[in-house]
């Protein structure tokens, strides 16, 4: 058995399981859960009618690599979203299913184990996966805790300035979220030269999860990208890799359907260990994915309905919490005048609302746990649901 299997620790939402199984919720008022950022908005009828009319794509097996129109849509849509280059769609593209495989596998191609002590540089809080595919490629993560800041250009920032000397040597992987979960932080362009020029120093490898990217609340001011952020700054794609997903931007969780991007010989390897891994996505995913990255009107539609909530609720709960309207992505992050686990239970107990401790999304680290005093919402339900989510946490801070 692999040793490593004992350090992964138990997922968010078994915890939060956990932590309310003798709970009985309110039952006088209907449940409303929060905790997870499963996305709510009806699929698009083109997505549909796209999977329905290429179900004969199931008499076939699918090629790793996917088709060429989909690698071509992909290049079309990184080429207009970004104002970059179109990259090579044959090389430099490779379908995946769901950015969340695709990040834990990467890191199992890029690791060098037999390298002394291999590192990861991960944000925390973090999306889990970081961790355990570390931990999984033999290497050890190091956490950079995103707090607060009174600056606001280092809110919530990973601060790299505070990373030993001598932990660079040994980093070879840095995971990046930008916008950020749960902060919905985006990096700023500074930031990003400050990554780059440590991966040209240090030789890392850059792994940049955007897939909130196309959750934000000003049309026309969408969140830097990694590879926008490189050709804005004259640089190629040495040692840089974008991950997205249709899952946020198009409603379609349960399609896995995404795409990892950027260094040619980077995306050749990972290619190589995914015809082994098994892992090609269906011929009729294959189909309403190109619908899909060739649509943009459906995605207008979707950041309408997400800024309509996030401007009626962050008013309600700033009389009771401290929280602000993110950068991007679809979460508040909510400080609580209580410990985060006992704010979350009685939230659930009195009023039958569900969200996430924050300190579920972190580990200790550097002496503290960032997500501690923090509780994680979700705005995926519907208007009303969270509105009257709101409601009642106002009743209950």
């Amino acid at each position: 058995m692999n040793p490593n299997l004992n350090k992964l620790q138990p997922y968010p939402f078994q915890r939060l399981r956990d932590l309310l199984q003798d709970i009985t919720p309110n039952a006088s008022v209907a449940p409303i859960n929060l905790s997870i950022g499963e996305p709510k908005h009806a699929t698009p009828a083109l997505i549909k009618d796209a999977l329905t009319d290429n179900l004969a794509g199931l008499a076939n097996y699918p090629t790793t690599a996917g088709i060429p129109e989909l690698r071509q849509a992909i290049s079309a849509w990184i080429s207009r979203r970004y104002d970059v280059p179109a990259l090579d769609p044959e090389k430099a593209i490779l379908p995946v299913n769901g950015s969340r495989e695709a990040l834990f596998a990467f890191a199992q191609v890029i690791v060098d184990s037999s390298n002394p002590a291999p590192i990861i540089i991960s944000p925390n809080p973090f999306y889990q996966i970081y961790e355990g595919a570390a931990f999984l490629a033999g290497a050890e993560p190091y956490f950079l805790n995103t707090l607060p800041h009174k600056d606001p250009k280092h809110d919530y920032g990973m601060d790299f300035d505070s990373v030993p000397k001598s932990v660079w040597p040994r980093t070879q992987l840095v995971y990046l979220c930008s916008p950020g979960n749960p902060s919905g932080k985006v990096m700023s362009l500074a930031q990003w030269r400050q990554v780059f020029e440590l991966s040209d120093k240090y030789g890392f490898v850059i792994a940049a999860d955007e897939c909130y990217s196309e959750i934000y609340f000003n049309e026309g001011q969408a969140p830097l990208g990694a590879l926008q952020a490189a050709h804005q700054l004259g640089r190629d794609h040495d040692r840089l890799v974008i991950f997205s997903s249709l899952s946020k931007r198009s409603n379609v969780p349960g399609m896995r359907s995404g795409f990892v991007a950027g260094d040619i010989e980077l995306i050749k390897k990972f290619l190589l260990y995914r015809t082994y891994q098994g892992c090609a996505m269906s011929p009729v995913v294959q189909a309403a994915s190109i619908a899909a990255w060739n649509d943009e009107a459906h995605v207008i539609e979707n950041r309408r309905l997400y800024a309509e909530k996030f401007q009626a609720v962050t008013p309600m709960l700033q009389s009771v919490l401290k929280v602000e309207i993110p950068d991007a992505a679809f979460y508040l992050w909510a400080r609580t005048p209580t410990a985060d686990t006992e704010f979350a239970i009685k939230l659930y107990r009195d009023f039958n609302v569900t969200v996430l401790p924050g300190s579920f999304l972190s580990r200790e680290a550097h002496g503290i746990n960032p997500g501690a005093g923090f509780i994680r919402l979700a705005l995926v339900a519907s208007l009303e649901e969270c509105l009257e989510a709101a409601k009642r946490i106002q009743q209950l801070a």
